[in-house]
């Protein structure tokens, strides 16, 4: 093949084009079927839960949010120096699974929340050395495991080390005290590195709110944040009688997903509350079965 010369312009042209590809690579990227009824799910990891198997795939659903590889000083990854626990996820299969071709991998963190914001410097380091042995799935991002509200006083003393994390990078934020959206994502702007991400709890799974107003928090959010940086967790529970929690109906959960068309939405969490069941349940609630 004839080589030909590239001229200065083609150099300028290539090297901003090669320079918009690293960006881009580094930078938040949205699930791609914003059509789908649900595009994420939520797998919270614990000993009863180590192999999810689920249907989510067919709400749509193609990107898995894992909500720690190590909580409470044990790990369920190998190689982090930490405490491995006895039974390991088969991370090659979840990998293979049609609703985990993107992941986001969680982090350290804890059950107890007030014990995870006393400690989160420690499970920032732990977090390091866990995105270095990362799973070995599609890693499309990070997230950091220490949920913020607005009474979290020292909350902004997370910026310096959500720094020290790999990028993409993603925090979620609930607010049970009602200041509203655009009041949150004012606190949210006044702290929170530029380029972090937001899951935002809905609140419907406490009754904390309805689907609509969660949706004019995602709004608030969005608007004050960019759009790009806000994404929905969709509580997939409700308060059970007696205590403890039980799985949303297919009306209560169909509300919310409706509510929230235009917004990546993941369902919280799928291996604990969303069934096979449930999943047709939806499915024909939408009329979509």
């Amino acid at each position: 093949m004839q080589q030909q010369r590239i001229t200065s312009r083609q150099r300028v042209l290539l090297a901003a084009g090669l320079y918009a590809a690293l960006v881009c690579g580094c930078s938040i990227q949205n699930p791609g079927d914003s059509g789908a009824l649900a595009q994420g799910v939520v797998w919270q990891i614990d000993e009863n839960h180590i192999d999810p198997h689920g249907d989510w795939d067919k709400l749509g659903v193609s990107d898995l949010l894992v909500q720690w590889t190590a909580v409470d000083d044990t790990s369920f990854l190998p190689g982090a120096g930490m405490q491995t626990a006895a039974r390991l996820p088969d991370w090659t299969r979840v990998a293979g699974e049609k609703w985990a071709r993107n992941v986001i991998v969680g982090l350290a963190g804890r059950f107890d929340e007030t014990t995870a914001r006393a400690q989160t410097a420690q499970l920032i380091e732990r977090s390091k050395k866990l995105a270095a042995v990362h799973p070995p799935v599609h890693v499309v991002g990070y997230y950091f495991p220490v949920e913020v509200d607005p009474t979290w006083k020292d909350a902004s003393a997370l910026r310096p080390l959500l720094d020290t994390l790999p990028r993409p990078l993603w925090i979620s934020v609930y607010d049970r005290s009602n200041i509203g959206g655009p009041a949150l994502a004012a606190w949210l702007d006044s702290w929170l590195p530029r380029d972090v991400g937001v899951f935002l709890q809905d609140g419907c799974g406490v009754y904390a709110r309805g689907p609509a107003v969660a949706r004019e928090y995602a709004d608030a959010l969005a608007a004050r944040l960019g759009k790009d940086r806000v994404r929905i967790i969709a509580e997939a529970f409700r308060p059970a009688q007696g205590g403890g929690f039980r799985s949303a109906t297919a009306a209560e959960l169909s509300s919310q997903l409706t509510a929230y068309r235009g917004y990546p939405a993941y369902l919280f969490d799928g291996p604990h509350y969303v069934s096979t069941q449930l999943v047709q349940e939806l499915l024909r609630a939408q009329g979509l079965h």
